[in-house]
């Protein structure tokens, strides 16, 4: 069913949100929340329906519920105060008031027989449903397939469906990302598994499956990321929890893999993109290469990768996610002192922020790039980098990078404890991270913040394990060991950190990075001057 209210379309089948024409990304449980309250637009629902049919029966709090709500009201251009299309009725629920149209969606494309005699090779020459994966600039896609039973018991059916559906769910709120709907995954429910059959027959270049094994009182699940291309595994693990549990071990699976897919996703496409050496790049192509560049995270790397977004937006000059990345860019090159003091440019990526999230408002990973630019380069409206933060959280509350750097801002503020919390929570989520450096480093801004000194030199020297050239952790150093009585050390780090910043002095450091806490900023001001960076 497609239904059209005010300036949006929602088409029900494609799980697709319209405004003003242009996709806006809704996570699923709102876009589910919408579905319900477009449904039952003749009455009130009640929060017991909500969490009936949105949550499963599964109870969840007035503050998720209340989140949900704003987010969809956000999403078609509502607000609480407004209340034009939802509704809100004290001690009854929720209702949608808004005039709607419905009309039927046109006949999707057959969905090719999984189950079809002819063998993987027959069926591989055979027409996709869908255009091949990586044959032309679009977004990469990946299909969650059933996960299989491996105990036999049909009890654990439904349990291993529930834990393919949770997946789907979580990794279709990533950024970058086409998630194949549960529907044309499940078609593959209980057929043998050709994985480079399947990639063609969805036209998905990855292929998430797992299978789901009783042992007495404990349930063991394993999940495997598979390229449909070469049929490599890019990615593997397992998880065990209590039986008991099992709704608790499903949200914990879900959340876990699509932090961990994430980076190891963005990593097989570039170098995916590198091995396909197109002739002529496009914007994608570009934004690809230069987060390659960013993940190098060298000087030579990130001026490179302004370079190359730059000519991604001389392609597509309102590409969001490239003017995102590019503000983020120079935020980074900017904390790390790689770059000159220029007004200009730190204004100019500030608007490039601010252009990214008016393009892409429900992108968690635009969001979370944008906000950290503008705490880092904006003039007057620094403060305006918080709630960035936590929309993207709301949009993805797994995305391990957007807690880590909304951990770091909040610490900074002096709320370490929260911030802790956001870090420690990306660190649970992807242990793995290969920014685990970002995450570290995190850490020691907020024992530094909370004056502990010890576990600040702690956390910095894990960060530097990782990252040698990571100025944060190396100017956390500098000051924890001065204050732990080890001023050689300290001398030591500050050379190390005037190798990576030449140009480095206490006022300019000041000067350039945002301290909201004036207190911290004497702690870093007498810990550095200490261990001999001029004045």
């Amino acid at each position: 069913m497609i239904y059209a209210f005010g300036t949006c379309i929602l088409d029900a089948d494609r799980r697709e949100l319209r405004r003003d024409g242009t996709p806006v990304a809704v996570e699923p449980q709102v876009f589910d929340l919408l579905l319900v309250l477009l449904a039952a637009r003749e009455r009130v629902v009640t929060r017991d329906e909500l969490h009936d049919t949105v949550w499963r029966g599964r109870i969840v709090s007035e503050a998720t519920l209340a989140s949900r709500i704003a987010a969809a009201r956000a999403a078609i251009g509502d607000s609480g105060a407004a209340q034009r299309l939802i509704r809100t009725l004290p001690r009854k629920g929720v209702r949608f008031v808004g005039e709607v149209r419905e009309t039927a969606p046109e006949p999707a494309p057959p969905l090719p027989d999984p189950s079809h005699e002819a063998g993987p090779a027959a069926r591989a020459e055979a027409p996709p449903a869908w255009p091949a994966a990586g044959t032309g600039g679009g977004l990469p896609g990946l299909a969650v397939l059933p996960f299989a039973n491996l105990g036999g018991d049909p009890a654990q059916d439904d349990f291993a469906d529930g834990i393919t559906e949770e997946i789907t769910t979580a990794l279709s709120r990533l950024s970058g990302l086409f998630v194949i709907a549960r529907n044309s995954a499940f078609a593959y429910k209980g057929q043998p598994m050709d994985v480079r059959a399947i990639g063609g027959q969805l036209g998905v270049a990855y292929v998430l499956e797992g299978s789901v094994r009783r042992s007495h009182t404990e349930l063991r699940i394993t999940g495997h990321l598979v390229d449909t291309a070469s049929g490599a595994t890019l990615w593997s693990d397992r998880f065990e929890g209590a039986l008991a549990d099992v709704f608790a071990l499903q949200d914990r699976v879900a959340e876990s893999v699509a932090a961990a897919i994430e980076p190891t996703l963005q990593s097989a496409e570039i170098a995916r993109r590198e091995r396909a050496a197109p002739a002529r790049l496009d914007a994608y192509d570009l934004l690809l290469r230069a987060q390659g560049l960013i993940g190098t995270f060298t000087a030579e790397s990130l001026a490179a990768a302004l370079v190359c977004l730059d000519e991604a937006l001389a392609l597509d000059p309102l590409y969001a996610p490239a003017l995102a990345a590019s503000a983020y860019c120079r935020a980074q090159m900017h904390f790390q002192g790689w770059a000159q003091p220029d007004e200009e440019a730190a204004a100019a990526a500030e608007r490039r922020a601010w252009q990214a999230v008016e393009r892409a408002p429900n992108d968690g990973q635009v969001l979370w790039m944008a906000a950290f630019a503008i705490w880092n380069l904006a003039a007057t409206e620094r403060a305006r980098a918080r709630p960035l933060f936590r929309r993207a959280l709301l949009v993805n509350p797994n995305a391990a990078m957007a807690l880590t750097l909304a951990g770091w801002i909040e610490a900074m503020c002096g709320d370490t404890a929260a911030g802790r919390a956001m870090v420690a929570r990306a660190q649970r989520l992807n242990p793995r991270d290969p920014r685990g450096w970002l995450m570290s480093g995190a850490m020691a801004v907020a024992a530094l913040v909370d004056e502990d000194y010890p576990a600040a030199l702690r956390w910095a020297d894990l960060a530097l394990g990782q990252n040698r050239r990571f100025a944060v952790a190396l100017r956390v150093l500098v000051v924890a060991c001065g204050r732990c009585g080890q001023p050689a050390r300290a001398r030591a780090a500050a050379r190390a950190l005037l190798e990576i910043e030449p140009d480095l002095t206490v006022s300019g450091f000041l000067a350039r990075i945002p301290m909201p806490l004036e207190r911290v900023a004497r702690i870093y001001a007498a810990g550095l001057s200490a261990a001999g960076v001029p004045e």
